[in-house]
């Protein structure tokens, strides 16, 4: 939702330098960070963002199809929003980010919404400085939903839905190997016997076709 009031709309709307962006960081975890690139902290919309140079403004991509909108962001590691131990053990993957465009002369009169989504590939160089890639909420428009259905299992060896413990084991994912090597037929979580491509390929039988068999 934009919270944008009139008087905010009418600075939007001039030549105003008193402008900046606020990004608010909210990790898996529900630890939830605010900071901006301007040189003071800015309360708006109930959060305060502290400067950080962690973040710089980035390019923001928007469109009008389905196709997920991507933004980059580059800055200097900051020790006190993200460490290098933090980014290495993924803390900070599929962190969301909200950022809104504020006028820091007035904080009260609302914010505007800019950009939406996700941190998504952070590296960083040997000077400590980072680019983190962010794609928008529309990526979670391509994650599937529910099974593929398909011969083999999809569960990994050891997981729960599994149910042994892989104790250095392999599996090929084989109704063959689960039932006879592991025993663990019940737990198999493929379709041995779905059809495959030649049967729906295959035509109707030469010879004694009755209309109900190939």
């Amino acid at each position: 939702m934009k919270e944008v009031s009139e008087t905010l709309t009418l600075r939007f709307g001039g030549e105003a330098l008193t402008l900046c962006l606020c990004w608010l960081l909210t990790r898996r975890d529900g630890v939830r960070i605010g900071v901006t690139d301007h040189d003071r902290a800015v309360s708006a919309g109930g959060v305060v963002y502290e400067p950080s140079p962690a973040l710089d403004a980035g390019r923001f991509g928007q469109n009008d199809s389905m196709k997920p909108g991507q933004a980059t962001a580059q800055g200097v590691l900051s020790s006190d929003l993200m460490t290098s131990e933090d980014l290495e053990t993924g803390v900070w993957d599929g962190c969301r980010v909200d950022v809104y465009q504020v006028d820091w002369t007035l904080p009260d009169a609302g914010q505007r919404h800019v950009w939406s989504g996700y941190l998504s590939e952070i590296s960083r160089n040997q000077m400590g400085q980072f680019t983190a890639e962010l794609v928008s909420l529309k990526t979670d428009l391509e994650r599937p939903v529910g099974r593929v259905m398909q011969r083999r299992c999809d569960a990994v060896l050891g997981d729960e839905r599994c149910g042994l413990s892989a104790d250095g084991r392999t599996c090929d994912q084989r109704f063959e190997t689960c039932r006879e090597v592991f025993a663990n037929s019940e737990n198999y979580r493929g379709f041995p016997h779905l059809p495959g491509t030649d049967f729906i390929l295959s035509g109707p039988a030469a010879a004694n076709n009755d209309g109900g068999q190939r």
